[in-house]
């Protein structure tokens, strides 16, 4: 399986996702639109996973409007999609749904709660990394996945093959340092009142991987 990656950001990378991708034997391609603006076919995409980014999908950018192409048209072949944080809302806005601000800016550690049994074995509660303040509508007939206590709309599931996730589970301990070390000045205005060394004192849960693991065997094996 060819695995494309839409990377948008250089401190927010696959992480485990490409942990994950060479278990399996796949190869993985990352590309980088707003830096190269290049990106793949649709006839040379298995799987594609769209990252987060300090970008918003409502920004009037040639390569954001080029990626809601790709995407659409692998929602119509059926293509496994996996969406996080930016990657997620690139979704949403591809089905015609709304990407606003959300009630409230979350930056560092707090839990999700499942909200789905769609994808089996999760678990009910997790800690994930939040790194955001944008939020987006859950699409007709997807699944709400997960919710947190201050944002509603956490993840979806979409046909079994497309899930989005408005908080990340793919960093490992090096990815959290990158991100805290090089966009420290996000934390400002933060809901979860963290502070840097707060948030790089928390090690990654191990079951971050894990779940991780399991939601990409999901898409991947009901293409």
């Amino acid at each position: 399986m060819r695995i494309n990656v839409l990377q948008h950001a250089s401190d927010e990378g696959p992480g485990s996702i490409q942990d994950w991708a060479h278990s399996k034997g796949h190869q993985m391609y990352i590309y980088h639109p707003d830096q190269f603006g290049h990106l793949p076919t649709a006839d040379e995409t298995d799987m594609l996973v769209v990252l987060g980014g300090p970008m918003s999908p409502n920004d009037d950018l040639p390569w954001i409007k080029q990626e809601r192409v790709l995407i659409k048209e692998l929602l119509n072949n059926h293509t496994p999609i996996f969406g996080a944080c930016f990657g997620a809302q690139q979704i949403a806005k591809t089905l015609g749904y709304l990407v606003t601000k959300g009630p409230a800016k979350e930056v560092g550690w707090a839990p999700v709660y499942r909200k789905s049994d769609v994808i089996p074995g999760l678990p009910e509660q997790l800690t994930a990394l939040h790194w955001h303040e944008e939020t987006f509508e859950i699409p007709d007939g997807a699944d709400l996945l997960f919710s947190s206590d201050n944002l509603k709309n956490q993840g979806f599931v979409l046909n079994h093959q497309v899930v989005g996730l408005q908080f990340h589970f793919e960093p490992k301990e090096d990815n959290v340092r990158e991100m805290v070390v090089n966009d420290s000045a996000y934390i400002q205005g933060s809901v979860l009142n963290q502070t840097a060394e707060e948030i790089l004192a928390r090690q990654v849960p191990a079951e971050n991987k894990n779940v991780m693991f399991q939601i990409l065997d999901y898409i991947s094996e009901n293409q």
